[in-house]
């Protein structure tokens, strides 16, 4: 891995803890260690994590509700670690922020592979998410600049390709993308509509 993380790790079983405390700074990473689900969510809020891992079965947060919580308030890649095979925490581990999954005991090579996984699969999830956002702005702008288009049209007789033209002149002239100058229009047209 290219970059040191700070990893936040929830196991309720001390060496567990400490076995993790000790092997991520040997693989350059800074560890921080929580007892269990709700001390995991706190010392995320505070301390800000590249990336947490979690034992599952906790005594009252387990680690898959932790790492909704955390993921709630920020997006954050998770390592559930577990001694358990259950097909149901299987399902909820596929519904929520997970990444990878490991299984006790946990050795050094597959910590390694697990965390690399992790962050690339994250980055490549927050990539998507900006895309997805991306395009949603895109159809929404064109949505507007339609409506603003087909306003030009009735209100100064144009046909379509002139009205569009104009309103790209005047996002060029005034310095503005065309989504702004778009709502511009339809805003003045909503002012038109109350006083006529």
């Amino acid at each position: 891995m290219s970059r040191a993380l700070r990893v936040l790790v929830a196991d309720d079983e001390p060496n567990m803890r400490e076995y993790l405390r000790e092997l991520l700074p040997r693989l350059g990473h800074q560890a921080v260690v929580a007892e269990n689900g709700r001390q995991l969510v706190e010392l995320c809020r505070l301390g800000q994590p590249d990336l947490v891992i979690t034992d599952i079965k906790m005594d009252g947060m387990d680690g898959l509700q932790a790492a909704a919580a955390i993921n709630r308030e920020r997006e954050v890649p998770v390592i559930l670690v577990s001694a358990h095979h259950d097909a149901e925490l299987r399902t909820r581990a596929m519904e929520s922020h997970i990444m990878a999954y490991l299984v006790k005991p946990v050795k050094q090579a597959d910590l390694e592979v697990a965390l690399e996984l992790a962050m690339m699969r994250f980055e490549h999830f927050q990539a998507l998410r900006r895309e997805a956002a991306d395009l949603r702005q895109a159809l929404e702008d064109r949505k507007i600049i339609e409506r603003a288009k087909g306003a030009v049209m009735r209100r100064l007789g144009l046909p379509e390709d002139e009205a569009f033209r104009r309103l790209q002149r005047l996002a060029s002239e005034r310095n503005h993308k065309l989504a702004e100058v778009a709502r511009f229009v339809l805003a003045a047209e909503e002012v038109f509509a109350s006083v006529d």
